[in-house]
């Protein structure tokens, strides 16, 4: 393994396929746009997995600084818009990286494979980890230049105390009902 996908793994706490799929985004973007130490490189993720963590890791895009924006598509899709060049990058897997996993997966995961079925997916797993650690990025990656505008920076607001529960929230995300300034969880509980 090289260091940075130790570091990834470490960050993440074990080796699988989707950390091993952000690994390889990281790389190949760091090899185009340098790590973020504040906000130069922002990371538009169209998905919620693993990869993730690499991204955050490797190439210094988080939720707390601002320079990592979620979409919820649900793809393996990530746009990284680079504040200094100003321009973005698209990156997706090609084909069907994980072919032949997802059949054993939900079985996997309610815990019904026998001995023999789970040393089968283990070793696919496995497979898939070196394929994607290993392929050249033409065989993996899909890469390519789209326009953007500049995502917003990271803005602080001020902070109002809900009216409901007491807990303080960001004024921006603030509603109003029955008279009350509250917050986003309160208000979906008032109005449903």
């Amino acid at each position: 393994m090289n260091k940075d996908f130790e570091k990834a793994v470490e960050f993440h706490g074990h080796i699988c396929p989707g950390l091993a799929m952000g690994y390889r985004v990281a790389k190949y973007v760091k090899e185009n746009y340098p790590r973020s130490k504040d906000e130069e490189l922002v990371a538009i993720v169209e998905n919620k997995s693993c990869s993730l963590d690499a991204i955050q890791q490797m190439l210094g895009c988080t939720f707390g600084k601002g320079n990592l924006i979620f979409k919820d598509h649900g793809k393996q899709v990530f746009t990284f818009y680079s504040r200094d060049k100003g321009n973005a990058l698209r990156v997706y897997f090609k084909g069907d990286i994980l072919e032949g996993m997802d059949r054993m997966r939900r079985r996997y995961l309610k815990g019904q494979l026998d001995e023999k079925e789970h040393k089968e997916f283990e070793g696919l797993r496995e497979q898939i980890i070196q394929k994607i650690i290993t392929a050249t990025e033409d065989e993996i990656l899909s890469t390519r230049e789209v326009d953007l505008p500049s995502p917003e920076k990271a803005r602080i607001y001020p902070s109002l105390r809900c009216q409901e529960c007491g807990e303080a929230f960001m004024e921006i995300l603030g509603r109003t009902v029955d008279g009350k300034v509250v917050c986003k969880e309160c208000f979906e509980k008032m109005v449903c």
